[in-house]
């Protein structure tokens, strides 16, 4: 691996932030001016533009035959929203959590999780399964469009017309020509990132001697969960504590469904799946996802302790991914702390949300 090599994997990761950010002003600003409701480019193109950058670079990995940076791009980023992301930002301000992710947003996650591990256990994802993937997604983005369109009020539009503009509102050009140039230019930037990306991962892996599994599900997957970080992170020390969980549970969805689901399509043979991702690295982004709940039904919100504890387990995750591709075998004691500490933790999730739950329902009968 020579220097060339690292500079050539941040400009990847530049230009799928660059390139993220011009498709979404522009395709923003083009479904503005063709009268498009702003709900509607809310739920759409503002929503899946933060997940361009897993979107290319998983479409890249799976076209090229490096299916395990495609899949392990889909794995890390889910890990990394939950365990990183939302921990830094709880950790900084805490997260207060809407009732209506409790009730439907994050149980579907964990369904669609939970039928996304079933697909992996024959060790691959077809391009059958792929496409009823994907199909999901537009069932999901259809439904959302409904619910939103049919509960609208003055206050829901407004939100989204801020949040629209917002997008817009530093744009210098607003004529319709540049707006299409400015989404033709995001695409095509995108699209060089992701190869750059790609690529450089694969140099870094093979002159490493780790896998491109583990590149993936660490280096690539942190890099195409950039914007989504620092979005999460500005609205918690900005105190607005409410942004983070929707989007981060908003993006592993479209990640499941969408990018794995594309990535099958495009591969000749589907996406194959090695027996790390179904023994480790997928149960690792459930009980993630898994534990949300319990998390989230303690006081509706993600404290600073429960935030901290949950980055704290994805540094510990990511030791052992690099503890393994070195030797082959991490330290038995670090097996065995792993192994204690995850079923306790998660037992004190379980009941303390039990008991904030049971608090919540005390409360509402009172």
């Amino acid at each position: 691996m020579d220097f060339l090599t690292i500079v050539w994997l941040v400009v990847g990761v530049i230009c799928l932030v660059v390139g993220a950010e011009f498709l979404v002003r522009g395709a923003s600003s083009v479904a503005t001016k063709l009268g498009v409701a702003p709900i509607v480019i809310g739920l759409t193109v503002v929503a899946f533009g933060t997940s361009a950058p897993e979107f290319a670079v998983s479409l890249s990995g799976a076209l090229s035959g490096t299916a395990d940076i495609a899949l392990g791009n889909v794995v890390g980023s889910n890990t990394v929203n939950i365990l990183l992301i939302l921990g830094l930002s709880a950790a900084i301000s805490g997260l207060s959590i809407q009732q209506r992710l409790l009730k439907f947003d994050i149980p579907l996650l964990i369904v669609i999780s939970a039928v996304g591990y079933l697909v992996i256990l024959n060790d691959s994802v077809s391009r059958i399964e792929g496409a009823v993937l994907f199909l999901g997604l537009i069932s999901y983005t259809g439904w959302l469009l409904r619910e939103a369109l049919r509960s609208e009020s003055p206050k829901v539009e407004k939100e989204y017309e801020e949040a629209v503009e917002a997008v817009e509102g530093s744009m210098l050009f607003k004529s319709l020509p540049f707006q299409i140039f400015l989404v033709v230019v995001g695409l095509a930037i995108l699209v060089l990132g992701s190869q750059l990306l790609v690529d450089s991962a694969t140099d870094i892996a093979t002159s490493l001697g780790v896998s491109e599994l583990v590149i993936g599900l660490t280096v690539v997957a942190v890099g195409t969960s950039l914007p989504e970080l620092a979005t999460s992170v500005l609205a918690a020390i900005r105190g607005q504590r409410d942004i983070a969980v929707g989007n981060v549970v908003g993006s592993n969805i479209f990640n499941l469904l969408g990018v794995l689901g594309a990535s099958a399509v495009v591969s000749d043979n589907g996406i194959p799946v090695n027996n790390e991702v179904i023994r480790l690295d997928f149960p690792v982004m459930f009980v993630a996802t898994l534990v949300l709940l319990p998390i989230c039904w303690n006081g509706f919100m993600i404290k600073k302790w429960e935030g901290a504890l949950l980055a704290v387990f994805y540094v510990a995750y990511v030791t052992f991914l690099v503890m393994e591709s070195g030797d082959g075998s991490a330290p038995d004691l670090y097996r065995t702390m792993l192994l204690i500490a995850v079923p306790l933790v998660m037992l004190a999730f379980t009941t303390t949300g039990l008991h904030g739950w049971r608090r919540h329902r005390a409360a509402q009968r009172a």
